[in-house]
């Protein structure tokens, strides 16, 4: 059994909120993960700008950042019933950015960032955006895989 804690900072608490465990849940099915607990916070520039600023040394905000908690390789190895696998931050301003700048619905680009998020916690990683990075197009596989599943 998996436990997401969706939580929010600097902004009004989503109307969408509650349907975002559902994809979560969805998506850890897929990718056939079990026992992972996480924090998935939604936040506007500002929150997220801070974290950038403070954690990776840019300074300026960003679309999602990842913070794992384990180096192991993926999956996990151990006695833990429940791993906790770290926190995921998105910025709904920059989603909402990005969503404009590739003319995709805000839907979809939440969806990417989500998977974005779960795919490095799962110890993936790329070397730039480009779309030819092994983890980007695994991302937009499963996009593709959990289309059907809403969240607005």
């Amino acid at each position: 059994m998996n436990n997401i804690d969706i939580l929010y900072e600097n902004i009004s608490e989503p109307p969408w909120l509650p349907k975002v465990d559902f994809f979560v849940k969805a998506l850890l099915e897929v990718l056939k993960i079990e026992n992972w607990e996480f924090s998935l916070t939604f936040c506007d520039n500002t929150f997220i700008h801070e974290l950038n600023r403070d954690y990776r040394d840019k300074d300026s905000a960003t679309d999602v950042l990842t913070f794992a908690q384990d180096d192991d390789p993926f999956p996990f190895q151990g006695d833990e019933e429940i791993h906790y696998a770290g926190d995921i931050v998105i910025s709904l301003d920059t989603l909402a950015e990005n969503a404009e700048y590739f003319h995709v619905e805000k839907e979809e680009e939440l969806k990417r960032l989500i998977v974005h998020g779960v795919l490095h916690l799962s110890g993936m990683d790329h070397s730039d955006n480009s779309p030819q990075q092994e983890m980007l197009i695994y991302q937009e596989q499963l996009l593709s895989q959990l289309k059907e599943v809403r969240i607005f």
